[in-house]
């Protein structure tokens, strides 16, 4: 089983991978001329006629074999570790430079835990793949022959038999193939049913906790790893008998030569030196091969992680463009119509223009279509119908690093890294000076409380766990500013956190008109009024549009929303002053 795929993308193991199973050939070779000089002093011990200068000429051989064995074995497990060493590096290295070929919407096509998975077990499998496996597959051509070809003067007969059952082991091996590969199959699919479960579990953990629904994703995941235990024993169960099959072949046929060359010799064909080197040399034919079956079911494993990686990197990449978008920062929509999936419509025939340096509001209630224009805009979601204009320049013309130059996403649970509050914000700007992260922190008023802690050395846990809500926000923020690009989007940018932190957030946003085209998509309206136009989306349609004043003259939906969250507002002051 030789995966050319495989091959073709590793070329710099085949070298070592030839210089392993010269190594153990050679290595053979010692052994075998150990075996010789060893039956030939037994040889003159029995016929009672020893030569000192044979023995000890033998006995010299044998120490000097011994000594090569052991140094090209030693080189044959570093030409090994070599064959191996360039796997993890190449393979996981194209798979990341896959994900980054198929950029920030690489999510609509894989599964984050199955390329976790694949790019760590999966690529462990490959690395006996190459340097145990593939090896031992080339050495097990050439290790029988080379022992035919040595015993074959001795006594063709026994050679033989021996020579022919050797393939007897590769067919039982190919016998239980289809059957491997099926079980293997589930295996990984049960594999990575039960990695994408515990993954999505753990990150939601705290929501289980507080609905109370821990108890039956435990059940569902214990269900899961039954299924895992079963496929996994039957991976065993068929391992095993497979082994216990190639076994009796082995021993069988190293029986059948030995029994041919007892004969022989009972017929005075061979001497005694011949037949007890045949009867040494037997077992060697079959462990090359014995040893190959051994590291069939792993190189199965191997196979069956590879497809998936395979499936990875033949993902398709989206077309990018490679037109340069210019430093300003106006955008037109137009008739643009937009679907996750066929027969499922999410925008239709919207039409926007947003002016360069204006504040512009798209509102409307959750899932009207909202942040997947967000998506549309910073590239996470492709294949659209109609035009996106982003300074005269089509986006899907456009290549993503430009887009990423042009424009900045603020989302309402923006990623905070373990570290400090320095490498977070230079993320936004590597070459940013201290006095830079500095004015960006007073802009979103952390500043005065940094300083009362490490300044920019202070640490932050995963998600900036051991900050409060307002205060993540606000540096996800700062981040964003450092960055400073023409186009802002705050896709709900002011959810789930305090008033106080929302009202910071809102002043920085309705500062940066003017001198920056800013994007706010937002399904609270009192926040959006001074926009220079809003949008108000239903059902992924745009269906009013105009100033805060000119949607409340209509009397349309903006302004029954509008009315109806004026009028909790004002419960919640009446209740807060209660």
């Amino acid at each position: 089983m030789l995966d050319k795929r495989l091959l073709k993308l590793l070329t710099g193991s085949k070298k070592y991978i030839f210089q392993t199973v010269f190594w153990n050939w050679t290595a053979m070779l010692a052994n075998t001329a150990v075996t010789i000089a060893f039956v030939t002093i037994l040889d003159t011990l029995r016929t009672g006629s020893p030569s000192a200068r044979k023995t000890f000429g033998c006995t010299g051989l044998i120490l000097c074999m011994i000594i090569i064995r052991a140094l090209v074995q030693k080189a044959g497990v570093r030409s090994s570790y070599k064959a191996s060493g360039d796997v993890k590096k190449v393979i996981r290295g194209k798979i990341y430079r896959k994900l980054l070929d198929l950029g920030s919407s690489y999510q609509g096509q894989v599964v984050t835990s199955q390329v976790v998975q694949t790019a760590m077990e999966g690529v462990e499998q490959l690395e006996i793949y190459f340097g145990k496996y593939i090896p031992q597959l080339f050495y097990s051509l050439v290790a029988p022959l080379t022992l035919f070809l040595i015993t074959a003067p001795i006594n063709i007969r026994a050679a033989a038999v021996l020579f022919v059952c050797v393939p007897l082991i590769p067919a039982s091996i190919m016998a239980v193939q289809k059957i491997a590969k099926r079980l293997l199959k589930k295996y990984w699919g049960t594999y990575t049913t039960l990695g994408d479960g515990f993954l999505e579990n753990l990150q939601g953990l705290t929501t289980l906790k507080i609905y109370q629904a821990d108890e039956r994703k435990r059940d569902e995941m214990d269900s899961q790893a039954e299924d895992f235990r079963k496929a996994t024993m039957r991976v065993l169960v068929m391992q095993l008998n497979s082994i216990s099959i190639m076994d009796i072949v082995a021993y069988g046929g190293a029986a059948a030569g030995i029994g041919v060359a007892l004969y022989e010799y009972h017929k005075g064909s061979v001497g005694f030196a011949g037949i007890l080197i045949i009867i040494l040399l037997a077992a060697e034919f079959f462990i090359p091969m014995r040893l190959l079956g051994s590291f069939f079911h792993i190189a199965m494993n191997g196979a069956a992680a590879s497809d998936k990686i395979f499936h990875l990197l033949e993902l398709e990449v989206p077309e990018k463009g490679d037109k340069i978008i210019g430093k300003s920062g106006g955008i037109q929509i137009k008739n643009l119509q937009f679907s996750y999936e066929a027969g499922r419509i999410i925008l239709q025939h919207i039409n926007l223009d947003i002016k360069e340096n204006s504040f512009t509001a798209i509102v409307g209630a959750s899932g009207c279509g909202k942040s997947t224009i967000a998506g549309l805009l910073t590239g996470k979601n492709r294949g659209y119908q109609g035009q996106i204009l982003i300074n005269g320049t089509e986006l899907a013309e456009a290549g993503e690093e430009g887009l990423l130059r042009t424009v900045t996403l603020v989302p309402h649970n923006g990623y905070l890294f373990a570290g400090t509050v320095e490498e977070n914000l230079l993320m936004g700007k590597a070459d940013a000076s201290e006095e830079d992260m500095m004015k960006v922190l007073k802009q979103v008023r952390l500043y005065d409380f940094l300083e009362r802690q490490k300044g920019l050395k202070t640490r932050l846990n995963e998600q900036g766990s051991n900050l409060s809500g307002g205060q993540r926000q606000r540096l996800v923020l700062a981040r964003a500013l450092l960055r400073d690009t023409p186009v802002y989007i705050f896709d709900e940018a002011t959810s789930n956190i305090d008033v106080e932190s929302e009202e910071k957030i809102v002043k920085i946003i309705h500062e940066m008109k003017g001198c920056k085209t800013v994007i706010m998509i937002s399904h609270r309206l009192a926040i959006v009024q001074p926009a220079d136009r809003i949008y108000y989306m239903e059902e992924g349609n745009v269906r009013e549009c105009g100033s805060h004043h000119e949607l409340l003259e209509t009397k349309g939906g903006y302004c029954r929303i509008y009315r109806k969250q004026s009028e909790l507002e004002k419960i919640r002051e009446v209740v807060g002053h209660a």
